[in-house]
């Protein structure tokens, strides 16, 4: 009998090795190789090399024969906004990949979700993490009481696939994908090839039966989604559920999205009965807000949901050799290039200054026209003046220190004016009397920083 061979895989990247290495040479992470055993080979030369092949031709048909499915037999959420970003609902057929931070409320939300669903539609939620009893104190807090709603706890993806491939249920979540394992395979549960042949079994029995399935992913401690790329590719939908574990509000995005917009985003809230959806968020975050130095306030867009939220800046004369840049909610890389900004086009002496930036209520920022609103919150701080309350801000920020323009400038007026706000300073491209425009970012300063 053949010896069976093996390689190593790495778990961060899915690249192959012949041999054990501690660093894999692709992506740069250290002891992310797992050894995997191949089959045995069979001795002899393969069959592409001897020339033989065991397809067949392939049926093809012309593209104007083919039905497609039906678009509008979705299944709703029970919550509106979430249906919108993912293009009107879960699609029967489809397969959603639902990743998020441990703790975040990914189990939460899903259980709600399977509670409206089974109104109309049987439902079975697999958990491979958790017992009967605790999904059933879950299901007990938050109202899930459907006789269409089923319970199965299992960690084959055989069993699973198959029980998919019956077509008894409409809509089902596998929670999680890193639990699963084949019983062809000999790898432990959560590895490279694991994760990826027991994604393309769930996938292919859902094609097959027009069920809809939502799989949980793990991530790593970046925040990436955890296992082989791959996975991405292979679902129609990858979902990103972001916030803070511990309160604020959590964003729900598409960040691919076969049958719909990837630019929508649904603002959630953590109750005692569940998560609930934040009807005017904008209100909500302002709701707490004291105008003081290094308080700013941003007209923000949200995917095409405008949004006002509060940007505060924290300055401090450094008591080390090397100042520290810390933000909540913005990208520090782009924080670092505004401050290099500010000392090149301004007045402004921050090397010996310690800068914290924070994005009030857990929202993490992804919108370049924050650009303005940061650097007037730091110089803000900075020179203990304040802006009046009742002006808010937006424009993106040249490395000449122009002010440059940002997209929807028109929700972004109209959702300030709806909060009560007066004035906004914003790009000269900006046409609208609400408008105070703006071209140069020391000018803006000057201007509006100058009493106290």
């Amino acid at each position: 009998m053949a010896k069976a061979k093996s390689n190593y895989v790495c778990q961060n990247c899915g690249t192959t090795y012949a041999k054990w290495v501690g660093k894999c040479s692709e992506c740069g992470e250290w002891n992310t190789l797992v050894e995997q055993v191949l089959e045995a080979e069979d001795g002899g030369k393969n069959a592409v090399s001897r020339g033989r092949l065991s397809g067949k031709e392939l049926e093809s048909v012309s593209i104007n024969d083919i039905i497609p499915s039906d678009a509008s037999a979705r299944l709703i959420t029970g919550f509106s906004d979430l249906d919108e970003v993912l293009g009107g609902g879960f699609l029967l057929g489809s397969v959603s990949l639902l990743t998020g931070q441990p703790g975040i409320g990914k189990s939460t939300l899903l259980m709600q979700i399977c509670a409206e669903i089974s109104k109309n539609q049987p439902v079975l939620y697999i958990s491979g993490e958790e017992s009967a009893g605790q999904v059933k104190l879950r299901a007990a807090r938050l109202g899930a009481s459907s006789e269409n709603l089923n319970f199965a706890s299992s960690t084959s993806g055989n069993d699973i696939a198959k029980t998919i491939e019956t077509g008894k249920f409409k809509f089902v979540v596998v929670d999680s994908i890193q639990t699963l394992s084949l019983a062809e395979l000999n790898s432990a549960p959560g590895n490279v090839s694991q994760v990826t042949n027991c994604g393309n079994l769930i996938i292919r029995a859902a094609k097959d039966s027009n069920t809809a399935v939502v799989i949980v992913g793990h991530v790593t401690k970046e925040g990436t989604l955890a296992g082989p790329k791959v996975l991405e590719h292979l679902v129609d939908v990858v979902i990103n559920f972001e916030g803070d574990r511990y309160g604020g509000f959590k964003t729900v995005r598409a960040i691919k999205n076969r049958f719909g917009s990837t630019s929508e985003v649904a603002i959630f809230e953590m109750i005692s009965s569940g998560l609930k959806l934040v009807e005017n968020p904008s209100a909500a975050l302002l709701a707490e807000r004291q105008n003081t130095d290094g308080s700013i306030i941003l007209a923000t867009v949200e995917g095409t949901r405008p949004l006002l939220v509060e940007i505060q800046a924290l300055v401090t004369t450094t008591n080390f050799g090397y100042p520290k840049r810390t933000a909540s909610g913005f990208d520090l890389n782009r924080l670092n290039l505004l401050i290099a900004v500010l000392e090149r086009r301004t007045k402004l002496k921050l090397s010996d200054k310690d800068i914290f930036i924070n994005v009030v209520g857990g929202i993490k920022l992804q919108d370049s026209a924050a650009d303005l609103a940061v650097c007037m919150a730091i110089a803000s701080a900075c020179a203990k003046r304040k802006l009046p309350e009742d002006y808010v801000v937006f424009g993106e920020v040249g490395l000449g220190g122009e002010i440059r323009s940002a997209f929807r400038p028109d929700q972004r007026i109209a959702e300030a004016k709806k909060i009560g706000f007066k004035h906004a300073i914003a790009p000269a491209t900006v046409k609208d009397k609400f408008v105070i425009p703006v071209k140069d970012l020391r000018d803006t300063l000057i201007k509006y920083m100058n009493e106290k």
